[in-house]
């Protein structure tokens, strides 16, 4: 299962970190990724990261949010600055997990955490 923190309310220009951790029966997660969901928006990506390090950012936050990760700790992070009123949002932490050698990987969504950003 994937735990997801560090939501909150801040001010426009502010900064959050969200977090991400893994747990349950893992033999390897790539990618892991950010996606997030306003009201009454379908839900997007906000970032990605792979095995091999290379990240994928969605436009809107490129130069704003940094993912990053701790494969050894199965845990991946969101780095959000220079927040603005458009960003809140539920944030949702997604990994795609190898469970097995013999399966094929699955897909496992947190429960999201919410971040608001006042004007």
């Amino acid at each position: 299962q994937l735990q997801a923190s560090g939501g909150g309310l801040v001010q426009a220009g502010g900064s959050l970190r969200l977090s991400c951790a893994a747990s349950g029966s893992i033999i390897s997660i790539n990618p892991m990724g950010w996606y997030r969901q306003a009201p009454e928006k379908q839900r997007e990506l906000v970032a990605s990261i792979f095995s091999s390090g290379s990240t994928d950012y969605a436009d809107f936050v490129k130069g704003r949010f940094t993912i990053s990760r701790d494969y050894a700790r199965n845990t991946w992070y969101l780095q959000m600055n220079s927040l603005q009123p458009e960003d809140s949002a539920i944030y949702y932490c997604r990994a795609t997990v190898r469970q097995s050698a013999y399966r094929d990987p699955r897909i496992f969504w947190g429960k999201g955490t919410q971040v608001t950003v006042s004007s």
